[in-house]
């Protein structure tokens, strides 16, 4: 797969930007030294975590190297490491891992969860927001572009139920409070939609397409997106975006 690309995925940088604010506004930890944010792509949520714990050695962690480079210009006085999240080790136990819309693109999470809680200290914090969008129309008709079109599906994996969230955390010596938000976001049109999912979402369909396969899927998309997402009367389309919420406190030593 193509690397990500920084300028397109800021498009909506308010939008991406909000649920990050409001997961950070959820951590509760008295001396935050040792911060990560995982999957930190151009550094949006590492600038607010950097805002929020000012005291903290910021960390962001991606495995994209033009993500990196646009966080690093952006704020050099956090460090940024590339690695792969789901093997990474921290040469110090953190105080918070944060991970804001990045979890969903690994698999394996029943794996996942307790080794990120292996990388905190005692009493640390696991702050996780993920999409929980995988049935909604924006992406069980990528699906079923990809079924008509004879694509393999090469989207993310579902995530699992909250309660299976809640039992790998609470076995892995966490106190875990979840929630669930859906924000209903304002876009000029279904086209619009597109050019959101483009940056995420639709990547992994489009990889490996050529310029006419491309457009092919991206007509009958749209198509689809307009008859899912009927306009407003003020013309605009509302798009649901459901997003779970996670923060697990470690407290068994």
């Amino acid at each position: 797969m193509q690397d990500w690309n920084p300028a397109l995925y800021l498009q909506f940088e308010a939008e991406r930007t909000r649920p990050a604010a409001e997961l950070a506004a959820r951590i509760q930890h008295q001396q935050v030294l040792h911060l990560s944010d995982l999957g930190c792509g151009p550094g949006n949520s590492t600038a607010l975590l950097h805002k929020s714990f000012p005291h903290a050695t910021v960390t962001g962690i991606d495995n994209s190297p033009a993500m990196l480079e646009k966080a690093r210009a952006a704020l050099p006085d956090c460090q940024f490491e590339q690695a792969d999240v789901a093997y990474w080790q921290p040469s110090v136990k953190q105080d918070v891992v944060y991970a804001n819309a990045s979890l969903q693109w690994l698999s394996n999470h029943r794996k996942l969860f307790p080794h990120l809680v292996a990388q905190l200290a005692n009493n640390g914090v696991l702050a996780v927001q993920m999409p929980d969008n995988w049935q909604e129309p924006t992406h069980t008709l990528m699906r079923q572009v990809a079924a008509e079109l004879g694509n393999v599906d090469a989207g993310r994996e579902a995530l699992l139920p909250a309660q299976e969230y809640y039992d790998l955390l609470a076995d892995a010596g966490c106190t875990v409070d979840i929630w669930r938000t859906t924000y209903f976001h304002v876009m000029p049109s279904a086209r619009a939609i597109i050019e959101w999912l483009s940056s995420t979402g639709l990547r992994p369909y489009l990889t490996g397409l050529d310029s006419i396969q491309q457009n092919a899927f991206l007509e009958r998309y749209h198509q689809l997106l307009q008859q899912a997402y009927p306009q407003q009367k003020d013309g605009t389309v509302l798009m649901l975006f459901p997003r779970l919420f996670i923060v697990a406190r470690k407290t068994d030593g």
